[in-house]
């Protein structure tokens, strides 16, 4: 098991006006899986990405990855799972405005230490996969929307991380490009033994999943229907 995450809850504010995100959420997810969870906006889906990925602390339960809880590492050693374990693409990207896409798309490499010339070889290697290599020396804000959200995939899985968390990656692109992002990106991702962390409200791209989750209120309410 890549992923355990047990009776986690996430609550903002304080009684009497405490709201609750996330409701004792338990599940796992394997190697070479990818999991879908899905529900109405408000379900809690984005916030439950945030404690999975090392972002927003719980407060109650446990977040194991590969063995580790995640919330009990120090602050550099989270840091360390996030660059060397995760790879999370955002709904807004998080591109830096300033930079050439595949300056973008190397940028997690070069925080690994992998050298600049072949961090941006890598990055154009992966910009050609995801329909891209004609807009490599683009900053982002000469992009459109689709096209960053593929520059931000790009970015996610060029270090070819253990865990990859997709919040909505297919929610600017037309429906034959987000299926054919999703498809390589369970190629690239499963073939090697990882998994695959998926939220989405796009129907279309249901049949790349392994599993489901529904989610709402907070809680699971559907549990883990198989689907390939």
């Amino acid at each position: 098991m890549i992923l355990t995450v047990d009776r986690v809850t996430k609550w903002f504010g304080e009684d009497p006006t405490r709201t609750y995100a996330l409701r004792d959420v338990s599940f796992g997810v394997d190697h070479q899986e990818m999991l879908y969870i899905v529900g109405p906006s408000g379900s809690g889906k984005t916030t439950l990405l945030s404690v999975i990925s090392g972002i927003l602390r719980p407060n109650a339960g446990t977040v194991t990855v590969e063995g580790k809880d995640i919330w009990n590492l120090s602050a550099d050693d989270l840091a360390d799972f996030r660059l060397h374990t995760l790879g999370f693409v955002f709904q807004d990207y998080h591109l830096f405005p300033r930079l050439t896409t595949a300056e973008n798309v190397a940028v997690p490499l070069v925080l690994r230490r992998v050298r600049w010339r072949d961090s941006l070889r890598k990055a154009r290697e992966v910009l050609e996969v995801v329909g891209l290599a004609d807009k490599a020396e683009l900053p982002p804000p000469r992009l459109s929307g689709g096209e960053q959200q593929r520059v931000a995939i790009a970015r996610a899985i060029v270090a070819e991380p253990d865990l990859l968390v997709l919040d909505e990656p297919t929610a600017s692109l037309d429906g034959d490009t987000g299926k054919r992002i999703i498809e390589f990106v369970k190629t690239r991702i499963l073939e090697a033994h990882r998994a695959i962390i998926v939220v989405t409200h796009d129907d279309r791209i249901y049949q790349f999943a392994t599993r489901i989750i529904h989610m709402e209120d907070g809680r699971i309410v559907d549990r883990a229907e198989a689907v390939a």
